[in-house]
């Protein structure tokens, strides 16, 4: 079981004194009742969906078209799968915003989005974010198939009372098991060219989820104030610097040795086991080196762990990348 400091929680760190905080968050209400223009009230609505969240589920889904199709999957399934999945996950990253809008306005991190500069309001925010999963949960049924559209709603319904509501304010292993959730677009660009399951994006339906913890973890242990200041508790937050790079490490080999078995599941050409190793050393070497760090200093910082959350993003779009060349120069 993982160790927890239970005076992490109970009296987080101050991120800012209190007139530095008053200060701020006038500056940032006055931001938000500014005259912005269409433009701006139209990029407040796109930030609600969280466009660079988008863009890793949907590098996660257009691959294993093309490894289900066993090569280039018809253009038009292609877009609708992308366009559906697009609104699916900006459904679940709104509802995401409101039901976090508290936190967002402590973090330092997070205070500059939409709802915490009340450039939209939560009634407002609420209704796109229903009506976006609406359109997706139709687009998808209808242009693709029922089983990727309620592939896509489960998903959403996971990561906004799953993750969201349930678990990111009560548990420390809060990403381990509410990240599951952005492991569904592997199974949705499946059944979207196949109509069914089957184990190859099972495979990377796990793969995903063990890749989740030390990627995410890495990114909280940088921000390890910000959410202690929310009162979230995150692993960093509640944990020893050491426990969380032993975890990190563990869910590094884990995502590693489950990404090869795809070779033979699937199975795959000579291209996706070379790449897949060779990503696989030089993650677990980062995770590694991030371990090590944090047994020689008590300073977060010091840690360097976004070198290890930027490498996991480079990781992630590599492997799956390979996924969707193997099959167009193997076969």
């Amino acid at each position: 079981m993982t160790a927890v400091d239970p005076q992490a929680l109970a009296l987080p760190r101050a991120t800012a004194d209190a007139g530095d905080e008053r200060l701020s968050r006038r500056h940032l209400h006055a931001d938000g009742h500014r005259g912005v223009g269409l433009a701006g009230i139209v990029g407040a609505y796109v930030a609600l969906t969280k466009p660079r969240i988008v863009e890793l589920l949907l590098l996660t889904t257009v691959p294993v078209m093309f490894l289900a199709e066993g090569g280039v999957p018809a253009f038009g399934l292609v877009v609708a799968t992308v366009v559906g999945g697009t609104l699916a996950a900006g459904s679940a990253n709104t509802l995401n915003c409101v039901v976090d809008a508290d936190i967002d306005e402590r973090m330092l991190r997070t205070r500059r989005r939409p709802l915490p500069l009340h450039r939209v309001s939560m009634r407002a925010a609420l209704i796109f974010g229903l009506a976006l999963g609406v359109a997706a949960t139709l687009l998808l049924g209808l242009t693709v198939n029922w089983l990727s559209s309620t592939l896509a709603l489960t998903a959403n319904v996971l990561y906004v009372v799953g993750y969201t509501m349930l678990l990111k304010r009560r548990t420390s292993q809060n990403i381990v098991w509410g990240g599951a959730a952005g492991c569904f677009p592997a199974l949705i660009g499946w059944t979207a060219v196949t109509g069914s399951l089957a184990w190859p994006p099972v495979v990377l339906f796990m793969v995903v989820f063990f890749w989740t913890p030390p990627h995410f973890w890495s990114l909280a242990t940088r921000y390890r104030d910000d959410y202690a200041a929310a009162s979230v508790p995150m692993l960093p937050v509640v944990a020893p610097a050491t426990v969380v790079g032993r975890q990190i490490v563990v869910y590094s080999w884990l995502t590693v040795a489950t990404s090869l078995l795809l070779w033979p599941v699937a199975p795959t050409g000579w291209l996706y086991p070379m790449v897949a190793s060779g990503l696989g050393v030089v993650l677990v070497a980062e995770a590694h080196g991030l371990w090590r760090r944090s047994r020689t200093s008590d300073d977060a910082t010091s840690h360097q762990p976004m070198r290890l959350f930027h490498w996991s993003n480079v990781y992630l779009g590599v492997l799956f990348l390979s996924v969707a060349v193997d099959p167009l120069v193997t076969h």
